[in-house]
C-alpha cells in the first residue's frame, strides 16, 4: 500500500503537466475589446430581431371573427445594453427596455360586416437576458456551446383605424394579449439560431489548421476551453508548426508559458520561443534551409577573394582552374529562437562547402567550413499576419537611447546584436587562414542569402482573428522567454456581411416553405 502511495507521488508531477499543456501562443480580449464587439453584435441583434416572424393570430369572439397576419417589425430602439464577462465560460448580454414597433394586416367579420386594413402596434419595456457558454469542440475550434435566453415584454398598444375601429378597440384586449404572446416567444429562437449557427459560422472562420506555404503548416487548435474573469477572456492555443511531409509530427514544448498581465488594449497577442523554434524546426525538417550559389551567382569581389584564398589548392587542379565555382550553404540543425527583454535573436548553426565545378567533370571540394551565426529579428505584424525579418547587420536599441541604426518602423521590437564566425571542420591551421573571410561571407549572407530567406517568409503567418476583425495601432513588446503584441480592434467587414459570406445557400424547397403564406382575401375562410 504504501508502496502504491509512493508510485503515485511520483506520478503526480507528470499527470499535472500532461493535463496543462503549455500554450505556444495566447490572445487576451479585454473589456475595451469586449466594448467594441458589442456595439457590432448589437447591430447584428437589430437584424436578427427585424426578422423575426410571427405565426397568424386568428380567433373568434361572440359573431366576431378576426384574422391577424403579415407581422414585421418596423422599428427597433435598443438604447440600453450591455455585453459583459460571466466567469468562467460565459458572455452575458442584457438588453433593457427596448421598444419594437410593429405593423400587421387585420381581418375582421361580423355577421356580413367584413373589415380589412392594417394596424400599428408598439412592445415597450422589452427585456431580453441571453447567457452565451463558449468552450473549444473536437477539433480545437472556438464555438458558443450552449445559449439561455429570457425574454419579457411589459407593455404593448396598438392603433386602429377603418369603419369598425371602435370593434378592434373592443377587442384589443384579446389581439394584443396574443401578439405579445407570439412576439415575446419568437425572440428566444430568433437569438438563439443567431447564435448558434450564424455566429458559430462566423468562428469557423478563424484558422485552426491550415497550410502556411508549400512546406510548413500553423496548428491553432485551442488546448482548452477559454478561461473568463470579469475583465478578460483568454484563449490558449497550441501554437505549432509542422512539416508538410510529416503532418502528425509533434514537438514538445519545453518553452516558458507566456503570461499576459496588459489590459490597456483591446487584445493582446503573446507567443512563446517554442511558437518560433516549432517554425524554423518544420522547415528544417521539409528540407528547405539550403541554399547553392554557382557560377555568375556568387558576387564577383567573393569569388576573387575565395580564388586568392585557395590560390594554392586551384593550381594544382589545372586544368580546372577557371571552373567555375559553387557555394552551397546547408543549416546543420534546427535553428532555436531567444526572446529577451533586450530583444530577439535566431542561432543558426550551418555548413558551407566550397567547390569547383569543371564542366562534364566530378566536382572538387576546396573547402568545408561550419558556420555559426546569430541573427537579430525584427518581429512585426502586417494587417493579420505576424511576419519575422532576419538580419545580419548590427542593430540595437535600449532605454539608454538609440544607437547604431534606427528601427524601421514604429511597431517593430527591440533586436539583439547579430552574431558571426567560422571556422574550418578540417584543421585549427585552415581556420586562421579562413579568418579572412569570416568579413566578406558575413556580407555575403547579408546581401545575398538573407533576402532570399526573408522573401520566403514575406507572407508571414495569420493570426487566429476571424474574418473581418484587423489590429490597429499594434506595439510588440519583448519579455523573458515570450513577446507580446498589444492592439485595438476595428471591423473591416460587418457581422452579417462575413456571415452571409458563408451562409449556405438554401435550397428551392426550403425557400419556399420559409416564405409567410399571404393572407386570404376570402370572408369565408374566416
Amino acid at each position: 500500500m504504501a508502496a502504491g502511495g509512493c508510485l503515485l507521488l511520483l506520478l503526480l508531477p507528470s499527470l499535472v503537466t500532461a493535463s496543462h499543456s503549455p500554450a505556444g501562443c495566447k490572445i487576451r480580449i479585454t473589456s475595451k475589446g469586449l466594448d467594441l464587439v458589442k456595439q457590432e453584435g448589437l447591430r447584428f441583434v437589430e437584424q436578427e430581431l427585424q426578422n423575426i416572424t410571427v405565426s397568424d393570430l386568428h380567433g373568434s369572439e361572440g359573431q366576431f371573427q378576426y384574422n391577424i397576419s403579415q407581422v414585421k417589425v418596423t422599428d427597433l430602439q435598443l438604447a440600453f445594453s450591455d455585453l459583459n464577462f460571466q466567469p468562467q465560460q460565459h458572455l452575458v448580454f442584457n438588453i433593457n427596455n427596448a421598444s419594437i414597433s410593429l405593423r400587421f394586416r387585420r381581418q375582421l367579420l361580423y355577421w356580413f360586416f367584413y373589415d380589412i386594413g392594417s394596424i400599428n402596434a408598439s412592445a415597450d419595456g422589452v427585456h431580453i437576458y441571453t447567457v452565451l457558454q463558449l468552450a473549444k469542440d473536437e477539433a480545437g475550434r472556438l464555438k458558443i456551446s450552449n445559449m439561455t435566453c429570457n425574454a419579457s415584454i411589459a407593455r404593448m398598444h396598438a392603433g386602429f383605424s377603418g369603419t369598425l375601429r371602435k370593434v378592434y378597440e373592443f377587442l384589443s384586449t384579446f389581439i394584443i394579449t396574443g401578439m405579445r404572446f407570439l412576439l415575446s416567444q419568437q425572440i428566444c429562437p430568433s437569438l438563439e439560431h443567431a447564435s448558434l449557427v450564424l455566429l458559430n459560422s462566423l468562428l469557423d472562420t478563424v484558422p485552426v489548421r491550415n497550410y502556411v506555404d508549400e512546406h510548413i503548416g500553423i496548428d491553432y487548435s485551442l488546448l482548452r476551453d477559454p478561461s473568463i474573469t470579469t475583465d478578460t477572456l483568454e484563449l490558449d492555443f497550441k501554437g505549432m508548426f509542422f512539416p508538410r511531409v510529416k503532418e502528425d509530427q509533434e514537438l514538445e514544448n519545453h518553452a516558458v508559458e507566456p503570461v499576459i498581465k496588459e489590459t490597456e488594449r483591446m487584445v493582446y497577442v503573446a507567443f512563446s520561443e517554442y511558437f518560433f523554434d516549432s517554425a524554423m524546426h518544420s522547415y528544417f525538417q521539409a528540407g528547405v534551409l539550403t541554399i547553392e550559389l554557382q557560377g555568375e551567382k556568387v558576387p564577383k569581389d567573393l569569388e576573387v577573394l575565395l580564388r586568392a584564398t585557395f590560390f594554392g589548392t586551384i593550381f594544382m587542379l589545372s586544368p580546372s582552374v577557371d571552373a567555375p565555382l559553387r557555394l552551397l550553404l546547408q543549416v546543420s540543425a534546427p535553428p532555436r529562437c531567444t526572446i529577451k527583454p533586450s530583444g530577439t535573436s535566431v542561432s543558426v548553426s550551418a555548413f558551407l562547402n566550397i567547390s569547383l565545378v569543371p564542366p562534364d567533370r566530378p566536382s572538387v571540394q576546396l573547402s568545408s567550413m561550419a558556420m555559426e551565426t546569430k541573427l537579430s529579428a525584427k518581429v512585426f505584424l502586417q494587417g493579420k499576419a505576424l511576419r519575422v525579418q532576419l538580419d545580419l547587420r548590427r542593430y540595437g536599441w535600449g532605454p539608454m537611447g538609440a544607437w547604431g541604426e534606427s528601427p524601421p518602423h514604429p511597431t517593430h521590437n527591440c533586436f539583439l546584436l547579430s552574431r558571426f564566425r567560422i571556422y574550418s571542420k578540417q584543421s585549427a591551421l585552415e581556420s586562421l587562414a579562413l579568418f579572412s573571410l569570416q568579413a566578406p561571407l558575413k556580407t555575403l549572407l547579408q546581401l545575398t542569402i538573407m533576402p532570399i530567406i526573408n522573401e520566403r517568409t514575406k507572407k508571414g503567418v495569420q493570426i487566429p482573428l476571424p474574418e473581418g476583425m484587423d489590429f490597429t495601432r499594434e506595439v510588440v513588446t519583448n519579455h523573458a522567454g515570450f513577446l507580446t503584441v498589444g492592439a485595438d480592434l476595428h471591423f473591416s467587414k460587418g457581422l452579417r456581411e462575413v456571415i452571409e459570406k458563408y451562409r449556405p445557400a438554401p435550397t428551392a424547397a426550403a425557400y419556399s416553405s420559409s416564405q409567410p403564406a399571404e393572407p386570404s382575401l376570402d370572408p369565408s375562410s374566416l
